[in-house]
């Protein structure tokens, strides 16, 4: 860990990047690593009296490395952002350096676009008498900022959004106010020129009226109720001042964070850290306030942690090893640090209770309080204390306190720390916040979101800077600390020049003097006796290569056998401890030479064992192609004694085979000759043969012809009487026979189709057939018909004899009935069994359904009608809710008597029910339903199955329905409809419902 300036933090960096390793991966990192600097500087730094690049925060980076020592990533830790400078800065300082990079190096488009001018004294919040430093170019740093955010990550529109609250932050100081009376004789503020909030809002995307009343108005709220109070002059400059600090602070929060995210480690090995410190140095003013008496805390905790592991510890160590030691007195600031930090008597506690006291708290007040508590600290002044050291002390005015920190005397003005401490931003302003559309700003304040406000009071700057200090000092603990002093030479920022005073003092104050009288008098290197016998026993012939006794032992070997003198070293309990750097050198020089010996014998035993392998894989080579080379020599010779030995075998059996095609050939010549003479002669036996044959064959033909005429020439001698009396008969039969046998081959050319719907038939031929042909028509249509019946499955069967019931109860009668016959009868049209809606209502019943629709039920009062799910099954039907599932009736079958329904094509329906029975309690039904159809025919079915009985469908445009205790007459009449087609039902009297259908 090292603890450094900014200028040196960057050469240190700049080092590190140097000796690093190469390549594309570790030349990202690097380059990353290095960028985020001016970044954090543009941001973070600014020009002091002292300091043209002065740091205003603290930063702690932990770079982390691999086993080979490539950056790996980084990780980086804020403190405590200056962030008053944002809308003061002492005379001869400037605010942070980005604001005059802004206006300097942007383009006039950029400009436009942020709504900014181009002259630093447009600004309130800009410092005039020292807006231009002399060797700056603030133009050429705000692109090496711009290009620097591009290499760290930043996207272009996250580079623009912050921008846009950049810009903000500046014109939040324009906005002037002015006092308004009124009519209660409270005061209160008004903005004077609303252009610039204007312009803000627009920036911010943000309503105007909401950060208008923000400015003017301060919301309070305590448990359940909300006081609403206008804001004077003073306290609405505050409430701008307040949202600009705090603007900007958490903007910078914002920025480390997401350079974090780009410069992490994103390969997760064992890696080694190393962290650098660069933070605030000590600061004495003329006006020293809150900020100064905290970046002062911070130094005397930083020095006190030097004083623990440099000056205290090493000369603990000396005495705890054992070593002769003169203790070498030296200055402990942890009594400051007591005074600071004590959680009940410091300074910051008595302040941060000073704040959360009620009643009128005041910077007067907090000085009162640390009068009191504070006044008999040895390292504490102040006029109005106890003490009367410092009465009539003309240097310490009254509202002023002095501490006599570790660099000297330091005078605090109270004005403004307990405003400073509380760092209060009033809640409407984080919820005005909040509510923009500017992604980056919405982000910034998260607690504006009125799901997550808190009533909570938030810590105060001194409480979480205390906190952020003790992690810090936690962290440094856990390191390996090196320091880096950096001496100023002179207050005038000249080279060259050295101030003996200014030097001395700095020499002083930082302990250095009792550093260098430690470091003479001690040792300048120590080290455990088992790494160092490991580092250096290859300079002794007997602890190496390997020592079996005690590390001690084998370092005092070592050392007696090396002839270094005993004045050069001393032997602790632990560790061995070497005055002269002089006698490490050397040490390290002799490890130097014989490790180059032992590289050399590790290179002639090297060489030896990769001549060795050469000569064996050599060796082993020529063997193997020796062997090769023979076998290929071999298989040649083989091959040639085959070829050779084929040619002499393939000769042989030629030659025999030919022999063999020889005696074969003349073997088939023999047996062809004599199969073709037998074949002649066979040939000609059977030719003779024929002949007799067919001669033979005509005498017995010659006699059957001869025969068959005498016996004709007998029967028409003895019919010729008979054929003469018969012949008109005989003809007349066989003309009838042949016209019938035509007719019926032409109608089975013509038939028709095998619809059962088809209505042709061919013409009839001939007006005798026109019996037969009506009759064939008939057996043809049955058949057909049969057929077709034949080809149906049983659900369809019951379909069909459905659409028969219907069209004998309807057809010709209900004039609906045409349109329901080219529909098909589905029954279920709800699913209702794998609706998930209708889960219990298919649990209750336990049936069949047999038909599941949506109906209107009529209201037996006032005619209109609601939604009902209409259920029938084998036994009853079930009337339940459409929505719920839930059912409101259910009416057996056998309570039924009758149905009755209109003519029109309406949908309506009653359905009369038995007198005395449970469900006719409040009287008939009466439903409307577009497939009025089919549930009424689905309904008789089931009663007919249930009963054997065939109930009453009366089909007629008036009938009675029975209402509780009252007949009442259901009359249809035609005229125009609201609802489409669907009848309006309208209650007349107690007598009469009126049914309006199209």
């Amino acid at each position: 860990m090292y603890s450094i300036l900014p200028e040196a933090s960057k050469l240190v960096m700049s080092y590190v990047a140097a000796v690093c390793g190469k390549g594309a991966e570790v030349n990202q990192v690097k380059e990353q690593l290095l960028q985020s600097n001016p970044v954090l500087e543009a941001f973070g730094n600014a020009k002091t009296m002292r300091n043209d690049n002065s740091s205003r925060f603290g930063k702690y980076m932990d770079i982390e490395f691999d086993f080979k020592g490539d950056p790996l990533g980084g990780v980086i830790s804020n403190y405590l952002l200056e962030k008053s400078r944002v809308v003061k800065q002492p005379r001869g300082e400037r605010n942070f350096h980005v604001f005059y990079q802004l206006l300097s190096g942007g383009s006039e488009a950029l400009l436009k676009q942020l709504k900014l001018e181009r002259e630093f004294n447009q600004y309130n919040y800009l410092g005039l008498d020292s807006a231009k430093v002399n060797g700056v170019d603030d133009a050429a740093n705000f692109r090496t900022v711009k290009n620097a955010m591009q290499i760290v990550g930043f996207m272009d529109d996250e580079v623009e959004l912050v921008l846009e609250v950049v810009a903000a932050v500046l014109k939040l100081g324009n906005i002037e106010f002015k006092p308004e009376s009124r009519m209660n004789g409270l005061d209160e503020s008004r903005i004077q020129d609303k252009n610039e909030l204007k312009e803000i809002c627009e920036l911010l995307g943000q309503d105007q009226a909401v950060l208008e009343r923000a400015f003017s108005f301060r919301t309070v709220e305590a448990k359940q109720e909300k006081v609403s109070t206008t804001l004077n002059v003073a306290q609405a400059y505050y409430a701008r001042d307040a949202l600009a600090k705090n603007l900007y602070n958490r903007l910078f929060t914002w920025l480390v964070n997401r350079i974090n995210e780009s410069i992490k480690a994103q390969i997760k090995v064992r890696k080694k850290v190393m962290g650098v410190l660069d933070i605030y140095g000590f600061e004495i003013f003329e006006n020293n306030s809150f900020e100064q008496f905290i970046i002062n805390y911070c130094n005397e905790k930083l020095q006190q942690i030097f004083i623990e592991l440099t000056l205290k510890e090493e000369q603990e160590e000396y005495v705890k090893e054992g070593i002769e030691w003169t203790h070498i007195e030296y200055f402990n600031n942890a009594i400051i640090c007591e005074l600071i930090e004590n959680n009940t008597n410091g300074i910051l506690a008595m302040l941060d209770e000073e704040c959360l006291r009620p009643g009128t708290v005041t910077d007067e007040t907090f000085l009162e309080k640390l009068n009191q508590v504070c006044a008999v600290h040895e390292r504490f002044e102040s006029r109005m204390s106890k003490s009367s050291r410092f009465l009539n002390d003309t240097t310490l005015p009254h509202t002023c306190f002095r501490i006599q920190h570790y660099a000297g005397k330091v005078m605090y003005h109270v004005e403004g720390f307990v405003d400073k401490n509380n760092d209060l931003l009033y809640r409407d302003l984080s919820q005005a916040m909040w509510k923009t559309n500017h992604m980056l700003v919405k982000t910034l304040f998260p607690e504006g979101n009125p799901a997550k406000m808190s009533l909570k009071r938030p810590p105060t700057a001194g409480s979480q800077f205390k906190t952020s200090v003790a992690t810090l000092m936690k962290n440094l603990q856990t390191k390996n600390p090196n320091y880096i002093r950096c001496i100023k030479p002179n207050d005038q920022k000249a080279p060259h020049v050295f101030t003996e005073a200014l030097v001395c003092h700095q020499v002083r104050y930082l302990g250095l003097m009792e550093n260098v009288r430690v470091r003479r008098a001690g040792y300048a290197f120590k080290q455990p006796y088992e790494p160092c016998l490991e580092r250096y026993k290859m300079l002794c012939s007997q602890t190496w290569p390997h020592w079996r006794q005690g590390a001690r032992n084998g370092v005092q070997v070592l050392l007696t056998e090396l002839q270094i003198p005993p004045e050069e070293f001393s032997y602790g309990r632990s560790k061995i401890f070497i005055r002269n750097p002089r006698t490490l050198f050397e040490l390290e020089d002799l490890r130097k030479r014989r490790l180059e010996d032992l590289a050399t014998l590790i290179q002639k035993i090297y060489r030896g064992w990769k001549c060795r392998t050469h000569f064996q894989l050599m060796k082993k080579s020529q063997i193997t192609i020796s062997a090769w080379t023979k076998r290929h020599f071999q298989r040649k010779k083989y091959l040639h004694l085959k070829s050779v030995t084929l040619l002499i075998q393939s000769y042989i059996r030629g030659w025999k085979a030919r022999k063999l095609l020889r005696e074969l050939k003349h073997q088939k010549r023999c047996e062809a000759s004599a199969t073709t003479i037998a074949a002649y002669w066979r040939g000609f036996q059977a030719r003779r043969e024929l002949r007799r044959l067919k001669e033979e064959a005509r005498r017995k033909h010659a006699v059957a012809v001869i025969w068959a005429y005498w016996l004709g020439l007998k029967v028409r001698r003895e019919y010729r009487k008979f054929f003469r009396a018969n012949a008109g008969r005989k003809i007349y039969e066989f003309t009838i026979q042949r016209i019938i046998q035509k007719y019926f081959l032409e109608l089975k050319k013509k038939l028709p189709s095998m619809s059962p719907t088809e209505t042709t038939w061919p013409a009839r031929p001939y007006l005798f057939l026109d019996n037969t042909h009506i009759e064939l028509k008939r057996i043809f249509h049955l058949w057909r018909c049969k057929t077709y019946r034949d080809q149906f499955t049983a659900q369809k069967r019951a379909i069909f004899e459905e659409k028969l019931e219907a069209s004998e109860l309807f057809k010709d009668k209900k004039a609906l009935y045409t349109n329901s016959v080219c529909q098909p009868f589905q029954g279920d049209y709800l699913e209702i069994s794998k609706n998930p809606r209708y889960q219990k209502l298919t649990a209750a019943v336990e049936e069949k359904i047999l038909l599941a629709d949506v109906v209107n039920k009529i209201n037996r009062a006032n005619g209109k009608g609601a939604p009902r799910i209409f259920l029938l099954t084998q036994s009853k039907f079930i009337i339940a809710d459409q929505k719920s599932g839930q059912i409101k009736s259910t009416v057996p079958v056998m309570d039924i008597t009758s149905v009755s329904v209109s003519k029109q094509t309406d949908g309506l329906f009653a359905v009369h029910l038995k007198e005395g029975s449970a469900a006719a309690a409040k009287g008939d039904f009466l439903f409307t339903s577009d497939r009025l159809i089919e549930i009424i025919t689905k309904l008789y079915r089931t009663i007919f199955f249930k009963t054997n009985q065939k109930i009453n469908v009366v089909i007629d445009n008036e009938f009675l329905v029975q209402f509780n205790q009252d007949k009442v007459c259901v009359k249809f009449i035609q005229g125009a409809q609201k609802n489409g087609n669907l009848p309006t039902c309208k209650r007349k009297n107690n007598r009469l419902l009126e049914v309006t259908v199209p």
